[in-house]
């Protein structure tokens, strides 16, 4: 017991690490929908090269997409929309009618009003004697509006289109009764039927006229509520089934054309097997093939990491921030499953490459959004043309964001995103229809909405830094940016230091650049390798602006001393101001584990009989353990020991690089850093044309 402890004492954190994978493993499975999946892909127009499908029980056949959708057509256009006929508009006009007629009769025949004439005592009591003149008018009058209230004055107004051969369903009480549109009057008609009226002498019309027209008003109003309902109820009852297909019943022979036919018995069979409900054993298999499938991907990635970028795979905090980004894209994928599984392509893939490309390499991006892809295709209808478009697009995203700080190459990146997305999916759809008529405008939408939230890789970036503590390509921009409150402070207090930064920095970057290492990062750490020396600038010959050197005041140990703190001094200072962990490497080992030669060679000629512990003029280290440190060494080494030739002949700097670079090699500087000696020979070469172009003979004039 006591060894298992000691074991996992000593490698807690490869422990860890495999705790990370097999946590992403259990969130993934825990998300993934527990359903069975239709083992089969089949594509209309194209021959089916599976075993002999014979249905396993009874099903309906459902209706294609657009047979749905002409139904639901016919279903509009023969839609009656409900109207309400009230009774009571004609009684209230009606009785406004006689009382307009009494009062403009007493006005235009200058007689006392009447005050039996009244629409209760002409048209219920009868008291009146109706053989009189002006009762027979109002009679008349009185017939021709109840003749056009009882035909009805519907409003045109309404949320519909109206139509002369329009049926229009109108509801007197609990009937409704069905009725053709151009049956019914409009306020226009039934004016105009007025306006004809016969049987008048021209007295009579220019009384009687404009009472009538002002006693017209609509009876007939729009029921949108209930016109909304029953389209809706019978949207709802439309069969989405076509038939029936009994267990045994051969579905398609292998080598037989998928037909339109063929096509939706598939598709019925696959909605009816994925729909089932299945026993304990039959979930937890499904489970265990689950576990198994997320289980093998996780790794390969795992694998591939270890051959391919072992650096990667030691930092607890980078593969955390790995297979977050798996985890992510899996559960918003499976949220939106659940939640409708039409809108997966609205979910912007495409920006995980993009922000795993900021902190890593290609490589590391393309693989992990591979993997990522892979175990979401899992669970996705049409698996393998989901991973297909997800798969080149993520692609074209890597390979056209070349440099992150770019805002112009993300937003051509997203351009040509959408390009791909459009590209792929109308291949794709003429492939399978043999047409352009299956082409679904909506699935367009969607890519676009995908292909545009890609931009929210910069936000997304900045948030996985602060979450991770990682640096990527944009903070590196920033910190290398001379206007910085550090790096004016180094310019300032420092200024020989400052130039001799910016020199290693052009070289080094140029380096990286030859042999395929992260330029902007080696940039960076050579811009901040040296700020130790803010500590004690005046102690370094290139900050001394005279002939007064304050190392000649004091003892060759103590001068050494100094000179080796401003690592110390600077991994310090970094802290201080919260410059990242990768910066504060190159500080660490840009000086490795070498010799302060000088100091040392000094302290020997001038105390020859005194021992000498050669660690007190040995820098602490750690040696460089990447390239791009590595590359940082042999810059500075080069560049300071160029600055010193008093003669910067080509030869004279072609001797120096190869004696400098060749010293650190025999020292065992570059052992733990993943760079060959080939690309070292190239670096030798880069070197020497470069600090010859620096150092070239001026023409004096």
């Amino acid at each position: 017991m006591k060894n298992i402890l000691i074991k996992i004492r000593d490698n807690h954190e490869q422990l860890f690490r495999i705790f990370l994978f097999l946590l992403t493993l259990v969130i993934i499975v825990y998300v993934f929908p527990r359903q069975a999946k239709f083992k089969y892909e089949f594509t209309k127009g194209k021959p089916w090269m599976h075993e002999t499908i014979i249905a396993p029980f009874d099903f309906s056949i459902l209706k294609s997409v657009d047979e749905m959708k002409r139904e639901q057509e016919i279903i509009n256009s023969e839609h009656s929309p409900i109207f309400n006929y009230n009774s009571a508009i004609f009684q209230l006009k009606a009785e406004e009618y006689i009382n307009q007629f009494e009062e403009k009769w007493v006005r235009d025949k200058n007689v006392k009003k009447d005050d039996k004439f009244t629409f209760f005592n002409i048209f219920k009591q009868k008291k009146i004697d109706n053989t009189t003149r002006k009762h027979n008018l109002a009679v008349f009058g009185y017939d021709k509006l109840q003749a056009i209230y009882e035909k009805g004055i519907i409003q045109l107004q309404g949320d519909f289109e109206y139509k002369k051969e329009l049926n229009v369903l109108l509801k007197k009480g609990s009937i409704a009764e069905k009725v053709q549109f151009d049956h019914l009057h409009s306020i226009t008609s039934a004016a105009n039927e007025i306006n004809l009226l016969a049987n008048l002498n021209d007295e009579e019309y220019s009384f009687l006229i404009p009472i009538l027209l002002s006693s017209l008003e609509h009876n007939i109003t729009y029921d949108k509520v209930a016109s909304e309902a029953m389209l809706q109820s019978d949207l709802e009852n439309i069969n989405s089934t076509q038939g029936l297909i009994v267990a045994g019943q051969i579905i398609v022979n292998k080598g037989e054309l998928v037909t339109a036919e063929r096509y939706q018995k598939l598709l019925s069979l696959k909605q009816e097997f994925e729909g089932k409900e299945w026993n304990l054993l039959a979930y937890y298999l499904m489970l265990l093939g689950q576990i198994i499938l997320v289980a093998l991907s996780l790794f390969i990635l795992f694998m591939f990491i270890k051959q391919y970028r072992i650096e990667v795979l030691n930092n607890t905090t980078k593969i955390s921030m790995i297979l977050s980004v798996i985890l992510l894209m899996v559960v918003i994928s499976s949220v939106v499953l659940a939640l409708d599984v039409n809108y997966i392509y609205v979910v912007p893939f495409c920006i995980a490459p993009i922000i795993l490309k900021a902190f890593f390499d290609t490589r590391i991006a393309l693989f992990t959004h591979l993997i990522a892809i892979l175990i979401i295709g899992f669970i996705v209808p049409n698996g393998f043309e989901f991973v297909f478009l997800q798969l080149i697009a993520g692609i074209v995203s890597i390979l056209t964001v070349l440099k992150m700080y770019k805002r112009s190459q993300l937003f051509m990146s997203v351009a040509k995103v959408i390009a791909v997305y459009f590209v792929i999916y109308i291949s794709l759809s003429i492939t399978h229809e043999g047409s352009f008529s299956g082409l679904d405008m909506g699935v367009l939408i969607q890519l676009a909405i995908s292909g545009a939230l890609t931009l929210f890789a910069y936000p997304t970036i900045f948030l996985f830094e602060k979450v991770f503590s990682l640096v990527s390509d944009v903070s590196l921009l920033e910190l290398t940016d001379t206007n910085s409150p550090l790096l004016r402070r180094l310019s300032e207090e420092a200024p020989g230091t400052f130039q001799h930064s910016l020199q290693v920095a052009n070289l080094a970057e140029m380096a990286a650049l030859e042999i395929g290492a992260n330029a902007l990062l080696t940039r960076a750490g050579a811009v901040y390798h040296d700020i130790g020396k803010l500590k004690n600038p005046m102690y370094f010959i290139e900050n001394q602006s005279s002939n007064l050197n304050p190392h000649d005041e004091i003892e060759f140990d103590e001068s050494a001393e100094i000179i080796i703190n401003h690592v110390l001094d600077g991994v310090e200072i970094a802290k201080e101001n919260n410059l990242p962990d990768e910066l504060v490497d190159f500080i660490r080992t840009h000086h490795g584990t070498t010799t302060v030669q000088y100091f040392y060679k000094q302290f020997i000629a001038n105390f020859p009989e005194e021992e000498v512990d050669v660690i007190d003029f040995t820098y602490p280290g750690p040696k460089p353990y990447s390239k791009e440190t590595a590359i940082l060494m042999m810059a500075d080494s080069a560049e300071a020991s160029a600055r010193s030739l008093k003669n910067p002949t080509p030869e004279n700097i072609d001797i120096l690089i190869e004696r400098v670079i060749n010293k650190q090699i025999n020292e065992n500087q570059f052992v733990n850093a993943d760079i060959t000696l080939k690309e070292i020979t190239q670096l030798k070469k880069l070197f020497k044309k470069k600090l010859v172009n620096i150092h070239h003979t001026r023409v004096e004039y």
